[in-house]
């Protein structure tokens, strides 16, 4: 093997696989915050630090993960560590990255979601959860600006990327498993308006086709086990574009409404868990796999959420500059970044509407002006938010 060394803005620097373990791993120990924590991370260490990559290779980096299904921040690890060592790099620098918020959020499900938990941990859980309505507000709110950007000035376009923002947010409201479908159809509106053309529609009906398992979802046993808990995984890992809060309702409706693994409050936690442990905010469906199965439930749940990303980037990172210059791939992500963000936005319906006790409601409105107005951050937000649950715990309001 050759010896390490840097080489700013070339992709042939040779890393030690020790190396990436230990970097990937430090960024997933410490990548509290969601994706822009972890981007800012990444770059630091790959463009600012060690030089390994350049600005502009980073950045195509972003953009090209971007266009994928799934967690955008999660995949973008896989990437820079696939540009460094290949295939070894990608399994070695993902896992690392992954492992340990996963390994945390394992141990915090057991707590939370134990039989009797004692009765500071109920109130954190309650009142955390009271703040997650807000949290998604606000994230949908910080994706608006690049969106509109993308859509373009005109007349028509700043009209339809509204529409597909109340599409998506009623979509998220209303439909819950379902979203993916409609965030699918969205995006190949979009392709068949900017490309019209005869001798187009080849690549639009192959679009179409990523459409296809969603349906499935009624071929799963409705008495829900492993291979139910497999789909509602898959779906978060390979079906859920925007990433992120984007999952919430297609995990919210499996998980409370279908199969009853969760109660709407267990629910709540889950999303709160997911965003104040380091690693992706994907983790959350490792809580619903440990309410599901237990502990392998976590780890099955997980393990199938992730390992499209890893698949994405190892077979189709060579392709990622083609698939960027596609028209057809930039129009459906116009049309579908709109109705992401509306389906983010919506989420906050049905989480809001999942609390059940008046003081946290007004716990949800502090975070909300602490997230909207104050503009701080998320981690903030949602450990203040359980403060004010152990407080209101301790001073004997309703926390069940």
């Amino acid at each position: 093997m050759p010896d390490e060394h840097s080489e700013p803005g070339g992709t042939a620097a040779r890393v030690s696989l020790a190396t990436i373990a230990v970097e990937w791993g430090r960024i997933g120990c410490t990548g509290f915050g969601g994706p822009p924590t972890h981007i800012a991370l990444l770059r630091k260490l790959c463009v600012e630090r060690r030089g390994w990559m350049g600005a502009a290779e980073f950045e195509d980096g972003i953009a090209a993960t971007n266009l994928l299904p799934g967690p955008a921040s999660t995949q973008l690890a896989i990437f820079t560590a696939w540009r460094l060592r290949g295939l070894a790099g990608a399994l070695v620098g993902g896992l690392c990255f992954i492992v340990p918020g996963l390994a945390l959020i394992l141990v915090l499900a057991a707590l939370f979601l134990a039989g009797h938990p004692p009765l500071w941990v109920r109130g954190a859980a309650a009142g955390a959860g009271a703040a997650v309505a807000a949290v998604a507000v606000q994230a949908a709110a910080g994706l608006v600006p690049g969106s509109r950007q993308r859509a373009g000035q005109g007349r028509g376009a700043r009209g339809r990327w509204f529409g597909y923002f109340v599409v998506g947010g009623a979509a998220a409201a209303l439909t819950g498993p379902w979203l993916v479908l409609v965030l699918v159809a969205v995006g190949l509106l979009e392709v068949a308006i900017r490309t019209p053309r005869p001798g187009r529609t080849g690549r639009t009906g192959r679009g179409a086709g990523r459409a296809w398992p969603v349906p499935l979802a009624a071929a799963v046993p409705a008495s829900g086990g492993l291979l139910a808990l497999g789909w509602v995984a898959l779906k978060v890992g390979a079906l859920s574009y925007g990433g992120g809060f984007v999952i919430i309702p297609l995990m919210q409706s499996d998980a409370v409404d279908r199969y009853h693994w969760m109660t709407d409050g267990q629910f709540l936690n889950a999303v709160a868990l997911g965003q104040i442990t380091p690693g992706p905010v994907v983790q959350t469906v490792a809580v619903v796999g440990y309410a599901a199965a237990g502990v392998a439930g976590g780890l099955l749940a997980a393990a199938v959420a992730f390992a499209p990303s890893f698949l994405f980037v190892i077979l189709g990172g060579s392709h990622f500059d083609r698939l960027r210059a596609n028209p057809a791939v930039q129009a459906f992500l116009t049309g579908a970044g709109p109705a992401v963000i509306g389906a983010i936005a919506g989420s906050a319906i049905p989480l809001a509407l999942a609390l059940r006790h008046p003081w946290q409601f007004a716990v949800l409105a502090v975070a909300a002006a602490w997230l909207l107005a104050a503009r701080r951050g998320v981690v903030t937000a949602l450990l203040g938010a359980g403060a004010l649950g152990v407080a209101a715990a301790l001073a004997g309001l309703p926390v069940a």
